[in-house]
């Protein structure tokens, strides 16, 4: 499923701190030095003439029920054309760090009513990025236990609601180098590793053509 911005349109990029990335969030029309920003700018660099405007507003620490209880006024108000979610891996993080975990159920529900409320209320097409992790250690790895039901999700809301799906656990899975590329604790990405989601981002989002 392919994703067209329309001409003029607005894109909104929304999720935990892999979107937030640095962001001023006093500044709405900063992009914060990430995947979000690296791909707003390869998408303006190759349609300049296209005059879409791009948003960020990803916040650092997110779960999925921290974004429905803000996507009133950070998805709805700005009436994007394009929504795009990356949330989940602070839902599985949790678990394990502070042993408070969310439920499959939940997570499905509340992801369920971001994507429904955005179809409905906006008529918005919807890009959704699967939730990721770059095990660093044995400790890591046992996330993905917790974390693989919360990808099959991701998976079946795309097909459900019509989304392109930007499969980047599975590119990180596949790609055959240092995982340290990608990542220095296994969530937060480098820069080559925001460049790697971004690539894999522009390849399911192109401009509408008139």
């Amino acid at each position: 499923m392919t994703v067209r911005v329309p001409r003029g349109g607005r894109v909104l990029f929304i999720g935990d701190s892999i979107t937030d990335a640095g962001r001023d969030r006093a500044d709405g029309a900063d992009l914060g030095q990430g995947y979000a920003m690296m791909a707003a700018a390869w998408f303006t660099a190759r349609h300049p003439g296209h005059r879409a405007t791009f948003l960020n507003r990803g916040i650092g620490g997110d779960r999925v029920r921290d974004l429905r209880a803000r996507w009133d006024a950070d998805c709805l108000s700005l009436a994007p054309q394009v929504v795009s979610v990356l949330i989940g891996i602070n839902d599985t993080w949790r678990r394990y760090d502070h042993d408070d975990p969310t439920g499959v159920e939940e997570f499905a529900r509340d992801y369920r009513h971001l994507l429904t409320t955005a179809r409905e209320r906006l008529d918005a097409a919807l890009v959704l990025a699967e939730p990721f992790l770059i095990p660093r250690d044995d400790g890591q790895r046992a996330w993905r236990e917790d974390l693989d039901p919360k990808v099959e999700v991701v998976r079946r809301l795309a097909a459900e609601f019509d989304a392109s799906l930007v499969a980047v656990d599975a590119a990180f899975a596949a790609a055959d180098t240092d995982d340290r590329v990608w990542t220095s604790d296994g969530v937060h990405l480098t820069p080559s590793g925001h460049a790697m989601l971004a690539r894999h981002w522009l390849r399911v989002v192109v401009p509408a053509t008139d």
